[in-house]
């Protein structure tokens, strides 16, 4: 005998009686014990329910896919410029746009209150993207700064060479090494012989004249300095003409020498190269005089002259690769052949 029929349970016809109200029922069994005795399982759900009528859980969701189905083929069969479908869809939305403008309006004030809220929290991660950003962008302003100011010394440079000097032959070079010593004022730039540069080549800044060049390597040049005190430059002085020699000294100012007692040499005086020599061309500023010494029992008054070229601040300056030529390379005069008869 089964358990179930054993206790009652699942033999047509077995009733409990209510104890309380005497009547009787028929007890179905409970889930679990139809699950553990068979009854039940995957297809109770094509049963019958309590009230006689099958369960049908899936028909709308099929019915809606037919229609949707139904919908899209009526959709791209009507043509585009009209049909009853795109009236409707226009005509929803049209009546739908001003709702959706009025509600983006309204609710505008929100999402910029969240929006604002939600870029309080930037985590870390963010603030250290944009901190090295921020630093990236500062370099770079920084270079483009030094960039225009570089563009702006060397166009100064640039107009104050002498007039009719070719731009060929003007060499931007930047300094690299400063003077070591007050005894020996020499700087380094950086262009040598594979840039064009020579020996006995003037070098000028904004100011005026530099100096000269000493020695040439490949890519580097040693310059003296006017103001050393083994330089000379033949010069003049611009108000009267008084031609002299500037020479460099231990204090850094420059000794203009040879010019007669009798010459008349005032403080802001300026002076000039004479282009005697044939070293450095003429007209190129030296300094300014800022002190006379005249003693009438000797033959040559003595001026002191400031260099107007800042040496303290050397960064780019011009070398002239077209000096005029030395008088000791002159070349040698072509004289007319003598007649026969032994006459000029």
């Amino acid at each position: 005998m089964s358990p179930l029929t054993s206790k009652g349970f699942g033999r047509p016809g077995s009733y409990l009686r209510n104890k309380t109200s005497g009547s009787t029922r028929a007890r179905r069994p409970s889930a679990r014990r139809r699950m553990r005795y068979g009854y039940g399982g995957n297809n109770d759900h094509l049963n019958p329910s309590d009230d006689g009528a099958p369960r049908k859980p899936y028909g709308w969701l099929i019915g809606l896919i037919i229609l949707s189905l139904i919908i899209t083929t009526l959709w791209f069969r009507e043509a585009p410029e009209g049909g009853p479908l795109h009236g409707v869809r226009i005509g929803v939305q049209t009546v739908t746009t001003p709702l959706g403008a009025a509600g983006t309006w309204v609710t505008s004030p929100v999402r910029n209150f969240f929006n604002w809220a939600g870029d309080l929290g930037v985590s870390r991660s963010q603030l250290r993207a944009l901190s090295e950003q921020n630093d990236e962008l500062r370099a770079r302003v920084i270079e483009l700064e030094e960039v225009n100011l570089l563009d702006e010394r060397l166009t100064g440079l640039m107009s104050d060479v002498p007039t009719g000097t070719p731009d060929s032959a003007l060499l931007p070079a930047t300094v690299i090494g400063l003077p070591s010593s007050s005894y020996e004022k020499i700087i380094v730039l950086n262009r040598g012989t594979h840039h064009g540069v020579g020996l006995a080549m003037p070098v000028v800044t904004q100011q005026g004249l530099l100096g000269v060049t000493i020695e040439v390597g490949p890519n580097y040049s040693k310059v003296r300095l006017i103001t050393d005190q083994s330089s000379g430059v033949a010069a003049l002085v611009q108000r009267g003409r008084h031609l002299g020699t500037v020479q460099g000294s231990l204090d850094g100012e420059l000794r203009m020498n040879f010019v007669p007692v009798d010459a008349l040499v005032e403080p802001g005086d300026v002076v000039l190269t004479s282009g005697l020599g044939g070293v450095f061309p003429k007209g190129l500023v030296l300094g300014e005089v800022i002190r006379t010494d005249g003693d009438h029992n000797t033959l040559y008054q003595s001026i002191t002259v400031r260099s107007t070229a800042n040496m303290d601040r050397l960064e780019e300056v011009l070398i002239l690769l077209e000096a005029p030529p030395s008088i000791d390379n002159l070349p040698e005069p072509e004289l007319p052949a003598p007649s026969e008869d032994g006459s000029n």
